[in-house]
């Protein structure tokens, strides 16, 4: 597609957008507390079409994202805080800046060494840690996550994967003894202790932890909902069966 068209569409929306807020009763009572809950909800429908592959479902959410970019900075215009042309400058000056190894004349060996740059001129941006990027109200697993790979940006790593499975196996051990105590703010502790462990693991791994569980909770809901089925095909339900029954049936489904 051409820049043009590209241009076209876009202007398209932010006309839409004006006319919207302008005659529409909904859109013109929302405001950025208002449309926060809405945008997590199109994000979270997002990552689901990320999940499934589903390219279509991806096209369709991007789209409902970019008009809830559009629409915050409608409401920022509004309360003279700033405009559209101020987010889209702001966010193409950022680029430039924290890529000096393509518009300056920094010379980086990898990815990693490009990560450790963009970390060190976050810092001369003024944040005071290199965790500050890290937003306060991400999925705990999610924030895990990055929170590792911040810290790996300064050299504060594991060497390799088996360091990492010994400190898993560390971190299982005290949570059992954790149990042994009967106290649950500490198995609790632990507890954490060892996910934080385990999602540093597969990040060690390559494997993004978060993503692998929601795999699993899929796959636990494909077959639990077949299982479903299969009981009422029996002329049962599950209230009605026992755990062996489940299981005989749970294991019939993990074989298809």
């Amino acid at each position: 597609m051409s820049t043009s068209l590209v241009e076209n569409q876009f202007l398209r929306l932010v006309e839409i957008m004006d006319e919207l807020r302008e005659k529409c009763p909904w859109d013109k009572k929302q405001t950025i507390q208002t449309l926060r809950q809405l945008t997590i909800e199109e994000t979270y429908e997002l990552t689901d079409a990320i999940t499934d592959e589903d390219w279509q479902g991806i096209k369709e959410e991007l789209g409902d994202l970019m008009l809830h970019l559009v629409f915050y900075a409608k409401i920022g215009a509004e309360k003279n805080k700033f405009t559209l042309q101020d987010v889209i400058k702001g966010v193409c000056e950022k680029l430039i800046n924290r890529h000096p190894h393509i518009y300056g004349d920094v010379k980086v060996a990898d990815e990693e060494e490009v990560k450790r740059n963009w970390e060190k001129l976050k810092l001369k941006e003024g944040k005071k840690s290199i965790l500050a990027g890290v937003p306060k109200s991400l999925p705990s697993m999610v924030k895990a996550m990055r929170l590792q790979e911040k810290a790996k940006q300064v050299g504060f790593e594991w060497e390799n994967k088996e360091q990492v499975w010994e400190k898993v196996k560390e971190e299982e051990n005290e949570l059992f003894e954790a149990i042994k105590s009967n106290n649950n703010e500490h198995i609790e502790e632990e507890l954490g202790d060892y996910f934080f462990s385990i999602v540093n693991f597969a990040r060690f791994l390559q494997v993004d932890a978060d993503n692998a569980l929601e795999l699993t909770n899929k796959k636990f809901i494909s077959r639990f909902t077949k299982m479903e089925a299969e009981a009422l095909k029996e002329g049962t339900d599950l209230n009605k069966m026992t755990l062996l029954e489940m299981d005989a049936i749970w294991n019939k489904i993990k074989k298809q």
